[in-house]
């Protein structure tokens, strides 16, 4: 069935200098055609009059490009309208496009789809465009960038391509036993499949680095009432997110804000002061403000100056080797720093001068950076790709487990298929063809 021609805003909507709108389909070059009443050329930018069709109306004096089948974004012919990005441009060329029998509206993430279905590109770079476009900070870009160009996904298939290969010895164990095989078979098959769950098994043991690059560094911010976390979250975020009160138990539920912290994403979440209350909103509060703090990536426990230390020990429970500890008002009184709970010396600060800020700002950054690998190694992402390398490993230590494989070698090659299957769906790519290859180009069966 020839598909259908689609049709969508591609850049931001909103004012702009230019707007592109994006066709996509066998009909892309007869639609410019109609609109400009010249031909587009592959990969050429032309200067045309948009016109209606049906009016002759002039829509704007725009730039067409056009990108013909297979060598396109989608594989598809393409054609790009850079139009000037008013709305009122915006919305005529649209309504003109909609009024073509041969073209729809794209659906969300149909451009996309289309070059996944046209082998354009695999599932994990389908999915880095996504993190791209929603990429706020400077270490979310290079993952993106990295996953788009293939990291992730050239893992996985060299993965795949070992299991493929594995199970195509063992079948060919199973089908061709008289044939010529190597004798070692068996031995290198589960040297290979030990191997792999091995490397396996460390990829998925980064602490989900990449979710968390992906997704943001949960920090709580903790303490006692009136130790001045809400002002710290102001100063923070650089802006009025939470209410600053000298009444205690001001903030009664979860405030959360989203920072840069030297290039990674961070969900900085305001809490309500820990302290017993008979109130029920605010016990509700300190109910929320405990379970947020257990869950976090990180923790930075404030206390005020005035009253440390004699608060610090009721805290011992929620200091642990993800906790920084701040003593606030410094500037108020010279607090003794070498009281903390748990052993070390406390940082020192003052959300009203500023002092110790610096400091703390880049223990936090220190702190979030050191839970990511530095290198340019492609990591997991996505818990889709966690959840199909889990069951790959699984389906690997299952065949290793199996004391009977050569007496039931057609279960112990399910596992294999099984575990193929898993590292396939990251990418989208699985195909039996592939197991048929590689039996008869290594074991030259049937000649």
């Amino acid at each position: 069935m020839t598909p259908e021609t689609i049709y969508a805003l591609s850049s931001g909507r909103g004012r702009a200098g230019i707007a592109v709108i994006r066709i996509s389909g066998p009909a892309a070059a007869d639609t410019v055609r109609d609109l400009s009443g010249r031909a587009p050329v592959d990969r050429r930018a032309l200067r045309v009059d948009l016109r209606d069709p049906a009016s002759g109306e002039v829509l704007d004096d725009a730039i067409c490009l056009f990108f013909a089948a297979p060598r396109s974004f989608t594989g598809e012919d393409v054609a790009e309208l850079h139009v000037h990005g008013g709305t009122a441009v915006i919305q005529g060329v649209l309504a003109v496009l909609g009024k073509d029998a041969g073209l729809r509206m794209a659906d969300p993430g149909e451009f996309t789809r289309r070059a996944f279905e046209n082998g354009r590109m695999d599932l994990t770079a389908a999915e880095s465009i996504g993190d791209l476009i929603n990429a706020e900070t400077a270490q979310q870009r290079r993952q993106a960038l990295r996953q788009g160009g293939g990291a992730l996904a050239e893992l996985c298939d060299a993965w795949r391509e070992r299991l493929v290969a594995a199970l195509a010895h063992w079948e060919a164990a199973i089908d061709f036993s008289d044939e010529e095989l190597p004798a070692d078979l068996e031995a290198r098959t589960v040297a290979e499949v030990a191997d792999l769950r091995a490397e396996i098994d460390a990829r998925l043991a980064n602490g989900r680095a990449g979710e968390r690059l992906r997704d943001g560094v949960h920090l709580a911010i903790i303490g006692p009432p009136n130790a001045g976390k809400s002002s710290l979250l102001n100063l923070l975020a650089k802006r009025d997110v939470a209410i600053v009160s000298e009444t205690a138990g001001t903030t009664r539920d979860v405030l959360e804000v989203h920072l840069d912290l030297g290039g990674y994403p961070v969900i900085a979440v305001d809490t309500a002061g820990l302290r017993d209350s008979d109130e029920p909103v605010e016990r509700e509060g300190v109910r929320r403000a405990r379970q947020r703090a257990k869950g976090a990536d990180l923790r930075l426990l404030i206390f005020d100056a005035e009253t440390w230390p004699a608060e610090a020990a009721t805290f011992a429970d929620v200091i642990d080797a993800e906790t920084i500890v701040a003593v606030n008002k410094i500037d108020l009184t010279d607090p003794d720093l070498n009281l903390a709970p748990g052993g070390g010396a406390a940082l020192g600060i003052s959300v009203h001068t500023g002092a110790g800020i610096d400091e703390l700002l880049d223990r936090l950054e220190a702190r979030v950076a050191g839970g990511f690998e530095t290198s340019a190694a492609p990591v997991v992402t996505r818990a889709r790709h966690r959840e199909a390398l889990e069951d790959g490993a699984a389906a690997l230590a299952a065949f290793l487990a199996r004391d009977d494989r050569l007496g039931h070698p057609e279960i112990a090659g399910e596992d294999l298929r099984l575990a193929g299957r898993a590292m396939g769906r990251i990418t989208g790519r699985f195909d039996v063809e592939d197991l048929l290859d590689v039996i008869f180009q290594d074991f030259c069966i049937g000649k």
